[in-house]
């Protein structure tokens, strides 16, 4: 278990993630990190973007629909 400070940054509050949590979330400085309610209730932090996730799901519908097309025009 890791014990997080709540500090005041601004007009808000946060938290200052240790470099091990950084670096087992593998995020650096300004990148983004979510806040997902987690199923067993409380929330848990991650990298993981669901917007990006679903154009991703998009796109491997979208390859395998139309494989011969694609196969075509790398050609």
């Amino acid at each position: 278990m890791i014990q997080l400070k709540v500090r005041r940054v601004g007009n808000s509050l946060g938290v200052v993630l240790p470099k091990a949590v950084t670096a087992r979330l593998n995020v650096a400085e300004g990148e983004t990190l979510y806040l997902t309610e987690a199923p067993e209730g409380g929330y848990r932090f991650t990298p993981y973007n669901p917007e990006f996730d679903r154009q991703m799901t998009l796109a491997e519908s979208i390859m395998h629909e139309d494989r011969d097309v694609l196969r075509r025009l790398a050609k």
